[in-house]
């Protein structure tokens, strides 16, 4: 027998809130700043992910793009997840394993900023973002379930989500997304 929706949402709300929790927030603080420098120099945020990491990061670039400050100038941001003919193309002639690195090399600068979302921390391509990042002189930052996985090792900083849920996982990352997305605009508006 299923348990009912009641049931369901609340023991998901209570695996989001012990997660939650461990947050480790003076991390969120350094992305923080280091994505508001970003945006008073024009440096370039790059992100990936893949599935639903995908899909928050193409969520996330376009809250850092337009949601920061609606009114004029958002941050210079690439969702390397967001052009399926770059991605096909890499996929088809390089492999899949090389579809962020290898856009990387292309639109990372030194000391622009890459962003990984990444469930398991263990999907080849995020790894080699990661590794090309470090090669690049990128800061990398990584949002990574389960036991952080490869990534974790690879990663400047690691937001780390102890949690063996791929779900609730993605549903961390957007919420962290939307937190730092506000704190940028408040600051923009309030001219900090």
């Amino acid at each position: 027998m299923t348990k009912s929706v009641e049931h369901q949402v609340i023991m998901y709300k209570n695996l989001i809130d012990k997660v939650w929790d461990e947050i480790d927030l003076d991390i969120l603080d350094i992305l923080l700043n280091d994505l508001w420098i970003a945006w008073k120099t024009g440096k370039s945020v790059l992100l990936c992910g893949n599935g639903g990491s995908a899909a928050n990061a193409n969520h996330f670039a376009n809250d850092l793009i337009y949601g920061i400050n609606p009114s004029g100038r958002g941050m210079n941001v690439h969702s390397l997840c967001a052009n399926s003919a770059i991605n096909l193309c890499l996929a088809n002639d390089i492999g899949y394993e090389n579809i962020f690195s290898n856009q990387l090399r292309t639109l990372g600068k030194k000391d622009d900023i890459l962003i990984a979302l990444s469930g398991s921390g263990n999907s080849p391509n995020i790894v080699g973002a990661l590794k090309e990042a470090r090669n690049i002189g990128l800061k990398s930052f990584a949002f990574l379930g389960y036991d952080g996985g490869k990534s974790s090792k690879l990663a400047d900083h690691v937001i780390h989500f102890k949690i063996n849920d791929m779900q609730v996982s993605e549903d961390l990352q957007i919420m962290i997304g939307h937190i730092l997305m506000k704190q940028i605009k408040e600051r923009i508006y309030h001219k900090c």
